[in-house]
């Protein structure tokens, strides 16, 4: 594994090309066989109210808002059996932090759609989790525990934006903490529930919290295992507050830099993802050569992103295209990177 101070000595080279052959380097040695991989799932949002109030949020609704929603049960089951009837083997499930909805009604759910449908639910995101300890008057544990109980498989890595409070205090302060996404992300680890790395950057950091996020994953797969896999995304600032102060949004340039740089530094992830939502088809098949091995799902719905500007679209067809063209075989995955399928 390289160093800390290697890492940010990567992110400061100009070498672009020399940096995304490390990192195609580092690729092929975790995943020799030449295939990347993709997912079929529906991104449901539960709800959009949310206390948070984060500024780079273009989705959430305060409390008592017109255009605040709470999805019917019923409304999620029928999502579910669309993503079914396309393919779909996973529902990614989010929403606001609600300050009404207690764990039970969770249970309730994830209980109703185990009973109806064989689908991983990765669900929730760390500030979710750590908002129904809350307002259940549970500890973290127990509220995991009975979270994985009524059938929840596995948690996303949503919510980390950048691991550094400086940075968390200026875009998203009501937010939790880096120590209580960490905290949420470990203990899911040690009851034996793999969850995912995100990160989502281009929000006004420096390069130095950056790698402040890079390091803390890293660590903790490093303790726990834990992680199936890192995703980073850039920040998009169309209709949000905080894009009034980031004037612009983090290049094609940039983004493959961070995605190789991240494949290099994280040496202990099998699994790096390319993102086509925030970047497009053609700048995610680049990342496929600067140590992407995967390019995440189709999303059949995605709410969340898109109402921040980002309006790219794709089909399994055209991710299974963009995977040839670049020279290696599409296979698609479940939730937890296994390619057993056949296709």
């Amino acid at each position: 594994m390289i160093s800390r101070q290697e890492a940010l000595d990567l992110f400061r080279s100009d070498d672009l090309i020399g940096i995304g052959m490390e990192a195609d380097a580092v690729r092929r040695r975790h995943h020799p066989e030449g295939v990347v991989s993709y997912i079929i799932d529906r991104n449901i949002n539960y709800t959009n109210f949310c206390t948070e109030y984060c500024s780079f949020c273009a989705f959430y609704r305060p409390m008592g808002h017109a255009e605040g929603y709470v999805l019917p049960n019923e409304t999620i089951y029928q999502k579910i059996q669309e993503t079914i009837d396309l393919g779909g083997t996973g529902i990614l499930m989010q929403g606001g932090l609600h300050p009404d909805l207690k764990i039970e009604w969770y249970e309730d759910l994830f209980r109703g759609i185990k009973q109806r449908f064989a689908i991983h639910l990765h669900c929730l995101s760390a500030p979710e989790v750590t908002n129904i300890a809350e307002v259940s008057g549970l500890g973290l544990r127990d509220a995991i525990r009975r979270l994985m109980d009524s059938g929840l498989d596995s948690i996303p890595g949503g919510g980390a934006e950048i691991l550094d409070d400086e940075v968390r205090h200026r875009i998203s302060r009501l937010k939790c903490s880096t120590q209580e996404w960490i905290d949420v992300h470990r203990t899911a680890h040690e009851l034996g529930m793999r969850t995912t790395a995100t990160m989502m950057f281009g929000c006004g950091e420096t390069i130095e919290q950056r790698m402040n996020h890079l390091e803390r994953v890293r660590n903790l797969q490093e303790e726990t295992g834990g992680f199936t896999a890192f995703i980073p995304w850039t920040f998009q600032r169309e209709h949000t507050a905080l894009g009034r102060f980031v004037k612009e949004e983090a290049t094609a340039v940039e983004y493959l830099k961070t995605l190789a740089v991240s494949r290099i530094y994280l040496d202990n992830f099998d699994n790096v993802q390319s993102s086509w939502v925030t970047q497009g088809l053609k700048t995610c098949q680049l990342g496929l050569r600067f140590g992407g091995n995967d390019v995440g799902s189709i999303m059949i719905e995605e709410n969340v992103v898109s109402a921040a500007g980002a309006h790219h679209r794709a089909s399994e067809e055209e991710l299974r295209r963009i995977i040839r063209d670049a020279g290696f075989t599409p296979k698609q995955r479940d939730t937890l990177y296994r390619t057993y399928f056949l296709n």
